[in-house]
Formats: C-alpha cells, sequence, structure tokens
C-alpha cells in the first residue's frame, strides 16, 4: 500500500482542482502501472541478494553487536536499514568528507586516474562541459588501458543535455553505457520513477556518493544560482561492496543484461573507522526508507540534529518529528538555499517555515546562492550523507542512496562544515515570516496543494 501521507495530499489536489487533479494523478502519482517493473526489480534483488552471500559473506555479528554496545538506538537504525535494504553495517572501511564539489571532483578524477580493474558511474545529471570533457577524456583512456568502464545514467535528468541515443556513441568508445527508464512518447506513472542516484565506485575498493552530479555548476565552473554548495564522502574498503551492489542492481534492471557480481568484490579491507552502511532506497517498494531513516535520527536525539537540503516539502510525520524535537529541548537547525534553482518549489518549502519555527526549529538560508548537499548530522554521533532530498519526488518516487555513519571522524567534519555554513547564511525569524504579504502566503499555500508532484 501506498503511504497515508502520499495518499491524503493526492486527496487535496484532486478535491482543491477536480479538473486538473484527476488527470495529474493518473500521470504523476498512480502507482497501479508499475507492478511489471517492480517484479522485475524483485527478481534483480533476489539475485544479488542470493549471488553476494556466494561471494562476499555478510558481516560478523560481533560488527553489530559492537555498535549495540555503543549505542542501542543506532544498532537499531542500523538494522533496520539491513532488514529492509540488504545494506549491512560494516567495519573495515575508511570514510572522507568533502565540503564542495571542486575537492571531490578533483579527488573522483584522481581515483579514477589509478584504476586498474573497473569504473562504475551511476549519475542523474550528466551536462557537456568543461567537467564531462574531462571525465570522458580520462575514461576513453582506461578503456585503452583494458579497464572495464561503466556508465548508468538517467534518461530524464539527460534528456536536455544529451543527443538522443548517446549511449550508442559512449559504446563505441568502448564504455558499457545504459540509459536508466527511458521516457516513452506516451505518458503514464513510470516516467515518475527516476534514478537519483549519484555513485562512482573504482575496483570495489572506493566509492563516492553524495549530491555531485556531473556539470559544471557542481563545481562552479558556471554560476547558474550563485555559490553551488554540495558534499560527497568517499568510502575505502568492505563496504564498498554494497555499493556495487546498489550499482549492478540499476544496471541489470536498465540494460536486461546478467552480471556475474564475483567480478567485482572487494579485495582488501580498510583500517576501521567507526560504523559505515551504504543503503539504497527504492520506490517500488512502498516503504520510505531514507525518510524513516532521517526520522529514526530526529526521535533518537538529545542534544542536536542539523539538516541541509535544498528543498524542504514535507508530510506530516516529517513535521511532527522535527517539531517534537524541538519542543522537547533538541537543537534542530535547517539550511536551504538563499537563491533557489526553482523558485516555485522553493515558494512551497517557506511554506513550512512559520509552523516549524513556531515549534522552536531554527531555519536558515544560504545567502552566497543554492545549497544542494543532503545531510543529517547528529550529536557527533551519527550522520547521513546522500542523494535524498527532503521533498516528495526523493522520499516517494526516485531511486536514493546514502551512507549511514557512526561514530567515525567524517561526522565532526559534517558537523563542522554545517557549522561554518550558518556564518555563510540568514536565520529565519518568527517575526520577520510572520510579516510575509497575505497574498504571498495565498500563492506559497495554492503551490503547496500541488506539492506531491514537485
Amino acid at each position: 500500500e501506498e503511504h497515508p501521507a502520499f495518499k491524503i495530499s493526492w486527496v487535496i489536489v484532486i478535491l482543491a482542482a477536480p479538473v486538473f487533479g484527476g488527470p495529474f494523478y493518473l500521470i504523476f502519482g498512480n502507482k497501479r502501472d508499475t507492478k511489471k517493473i517492480g517484479r522485475q526489480l524483485s527478481e534483480y534483488n533476489k539475485y544479488f541478494l542470493y549471488n553476494s552471500k556466494n561471494v562476499f559473506p555478510p558481516p560478523e555479528i560481533s560488527t553489530i553487536e559492537a555498535l549495540n554496545e555503543k549505542n542501542r538506538n543506532y544498532k537499531r537504525q542500523s538494522e533496520y536499514l539491513a532488514n529492509l535494504t540488504h545494506s549491512s553495517l560494516y567495519d573495515g572501511t575508511s570514510i572522507k568528507y568533502y565540503e564542495s564539489g571542486e575537492l571531490a571532483i578533483e579527488d573522483i578524477l584522481a581515483s579514477i586516474e589509478s584504476a586498474s580493474r573497473f569504473i562504475l558511474i551511476e549519475i542523474f545529471i550528466i551536462d557537456f562541459g568543461y567537467l564531462w570533457d574531462k571525465l570522458l577524456t580520462l575514461l576513453q583512456k582506461k578503456v585503452e588501458e583494458n579497464v572495464s568502464v561503466y556508465l548508468l545514467y538517467d534518461d530524464l535528468g539527460t534528456i536536455q543535455n544529451f543527443p538522443i541515443h548517446y549511449e550508442r556513441t559512449l559504446n563505441k568508445m568502448g564504455i558499457k553505457a545504459t540509459v536508466f527508464n527511458k521516457l516513452k512518447a506516451h505518458l503514464n506513472p513510470r516516467l515518475n520513477y527516476r534514478d537519483h542516484r549519484k555513485l562512482i565506485i573504482i575496483d570495489g575498493y572506493t566509492g563516492y556518493t553524495g549530491g555531485i552530479n556531473i556539470a559544471d555548476e557542481y563545481i562552479n565552473r558556471k554560476i547558474r544560482f550563485g555559490h553551488w554548495k554540495d558534499t560527497a564522502v568517499k568510502l575505502e574498503g568492505k563496504a564498498v561492496f554494497s555499493m556495487t551492489e546498489m550499482f549492478f542492481q540499476q544496471w541489470c534492471f536498465a540494460s536486461k543484461t546478467p552480471i556475474d557480481i564475483s567480478q567485482f568484490t572487494v579485495r582488501k579491507s580498510s583500517e576501521s573507522d567507526g560504523w559505515v552502511q551504504p543503503f539504497g532506497d527504492s520506490p517500488l517498494d512502498n516503504d520510505n526508507i531514507a525518510e524513516n531513516a532521517y526520522i529514526q535520527i530526529i526521535n533518537h536525539a538529545s542534544n542536536y540534529v542539523w539538516i541541509t537540503t535544498p528543498y524542504l516539502i514535507l508530510d506530516t510525520q516529517m513535521i511532527t518529528a522535527l517539531s517534537i524535537a524541538a519542543q522537547s529541548g533538541v537543537d534542530v537547525r535547517i539550511i536551504t538555499p538563499g537563491i533557489p534553482d526553482k523558485w516555485y518549489v522553493h515558494s512551497v518549502s517557506r511554506s513550512h517555515y512559520a509552523q516549524l519555527l513556531r515549534a522552536g526549529v531554527r531555519i536558515y538560508e544560504y545567502t552566497p546562492g543554492f545549497i544542494h548537499s543532503k545531510m543529517f548530522v547528529c550529536d557527533d554521533s551519527v550522520a547521513i550523507v546522500g542523494t535524498t532530498n527532503m521533498d516528495y519526488r526523493s522520499f516517494y518516487l526516485h531511486f536514493e542512496c546514502g551512507v549511514a555513519m557512526y561514530y567515525n571522524s567524517a561526522i565532526n567534519d559534517v558537523r563542522n562544515d554545517i557549522d561554518r555554513t550558518y556564518d555563510l547564511s540568514k536565520e529565519i525569524l518568527l517575526s520577520e515570516e510572520m510579516k510575509t504579504p497575505l497574498l504571498t502566503r495565498i500563492l506559497r499555500n495554492i503551490l503547496k496543494l500541488f506539492s506531491p508532484m514537485m
């Protein structure tokens, strides 16, 4: 069954605008026509779950128990992610945090340069420009060195940038390229299910994820909405295998070709730095993995929860969790963009401000431009960095991924970066928000009705 909040939102849309609401629901909200792709993806998941157990054993019970001794709530959260996504909790993995797209891309390109076995790239957006030219040249070089290169990109994310059937051009270069969920001439709910994940995996040992796509604005070589603030993490060691599994689940689904995953295992571990747990989220299982992981962090917080998100389009469950935490004395803060990429989406984000501010949540807008990073950090002990925005599309309609971190050094790096970002942001005060003109508030609430489509 679909999530009640998602259903209620669509009921409101249909009642408010019956002429348009019904057709919009059939196109954007109805999931009935997706049973076939759900079955297909389920088969691939079962295939990988069976094969991965044979080629890479699950983590020892001692790993889970060690986290349990440190914090029983985090052990519960880890088991929730493991039970629903089959992504295990790992030690034997180091993690590095990047506070900007520029720093992350510099390191990613260096890792690709050193690849000797394979390179896996799963991305939502690719655009022609400096970054793509540099990456493509490097990938062609690695192909000449007999390194296997796989590139999976979303059709909607690239449709305005790439020529039709561009994957054929890439395949002629020796790059194994395929497109996720190609758009068809007719409209149906399937078009909503986009691959919003960002994964770059080198030799099975090094893996990256975060908000960064392959386009020049993500490294501020192209300025569109002021300074673009993005972040990423790099894993090295055993946990990268979960990222590899996620990649090939999507690859096999999109290409309809089986893969022998034993070729892509991790061949060495790294020194342990706390615990990490890469995980994926699918819109086809009706489990809101990423949102529920966020809510678990909020509910277990003792001192603070700090959040960055480009969009703040919330359902009742998330608003309630944030409000209760703030009303209980937890320091809850959220940073959103100062210069939005979509004015109407930001208007819906702002429609939530007053309710959250009244509950004691502190809200900031990133003055230099657009903050695209998607991060949660709590009590210096747990954090999530990944691809999931705090909006309906990410929670209900997109394939997403992230890395949950428990008691490792990168958590303080996330916290310190957000702390510095407050100095570059304007705090939104309830007194100022209440001065918003009536017509503006009416427009925001009208747009809010259509938030399930944003």
